[in-house]
């Protein structure tokens, strides 16, 4: 049986800098809902592409999120989880939307229009690893020229 250990900051920070997809929570007048998406980490926060109309575009803005990002490996029954959690922002500068572009735009796996850029500002991140240390692959995205 493996057992569970807190991660530091510093593992925290790389093990979500180095994943893609994740899940965000938020609150609804109709209870908690968990929507998978695609992610970047720009500096110190988490950045999603939305539609200004998604359950997070229209509950998600300016209200206290989670965001989640984990791996398991159920052969070896070891894995990780790091949430981030943090105030929901659009992103509404033209010089801070450049920014993002510039280091680490998010692409969403999912057709439709999101161009609603909306930013998770960590004030809290923690994290739990149960077996052996995580590998963490270093992460690479391609942008277009």
């Amino acid at each position: 049986m493996s057992h569970s250990h807190p991660l530091r900051y510093a593992e925290c920070s790389a093990l979500l800098r180095s994943g893609v997809a994740g899940r965000l929570a938020v609150s609804t007048p109709d209870g908690p809902h968990i929507i998978p998406v695609n992610y970047s980490v720009v500096d110190s926060a988490v950045i999603v592409r939305t539609s200004p109309y998604s359950v997070l575009g229209t509950h998600g803005r300016d209200a206290v999120v989670a965001f989640e990002v984990d791996h398991v490996d159920a052969e070896r029954e070891s894995g990780w989880s790091v949430v981030a959690r943090g105030r929901a922002e659009v992103v509404r500068g033209r010089e801070e939307i450049e920014h993002i572009r510039a280091v680490c735009d998010p692409r969403p796996w999912a057709s439709g229009g999101r161009e609603l850029l909306v930013r998770i500002r960590w004030t809290e991140l923690t994290g739990r690893r149960l077996g052996s240390e995580p590998e963490v692959a270093p992460r690479t995205v391609e942008h277009p020229v």
